[in-house]
């Protein structure tokens, strides 16, 4: 799978694009998927726009039903990201993985309603991240 990055922050983001790709290379998909990251106002702004929801979130991603080369779209919030990291206490990389594949999955179809959609998402998620040694704790 081909991860194209989009940096809209004023940080570098190298580190963790390496990170992502590490994650996603071993995943076998013909399909390719952007990960956009932003700052904290502006996740809240499309968090605002799409989800009539006023906060800044950790993650959004929205499939890309036009494109059939592309799953779609993952805005990572790094800020939010560094916190959640030291509140869970774990690694930052673990975090960040946490969301690009949490993102990941969403734009596959998969969702977290009910407690089995959370426990069949929650398993996917946790074997990707255990491939790529980002474990929690």
């Amino acid at each position: 799978m081909v991860v194209e990055y989009h940096n809209q922050t004023t940080e570098s983001t190298d580190y963790v694009e390496n990170l992502i790709n590490k994650i996603f290379e071993t995943i076998d998909e013909e399909k390719n998927m952007q990960v956009i990251f932003v700052s904290a106002d502006e996740i809240r702004e499309i968090n605002r726009t799409y989800r009539n929801k006023d906060y800044a979130t950790d993650v959004i991603s929205f499939p890309n039903d036009e494109d059939p080369e592309s799953f779609g779209d993952i805005f990572i919030n790094l800020e939010k990201a560094f916190e959640q990291a030291a509140e869970y206490g774990h690694s930052y990389e673990r975090e960040v993985g946490f969301l690009a594949v949490h993102g990941y999955l969403h734009l596959k179809g998969y969702d977290h309603h009910t407690p089995e959609e959370e426990k069949e998402m929650f398993t996917l998620q946790e074997e990707i991240l255990q491939k790529a040694n980002l474990k929690r704790g």
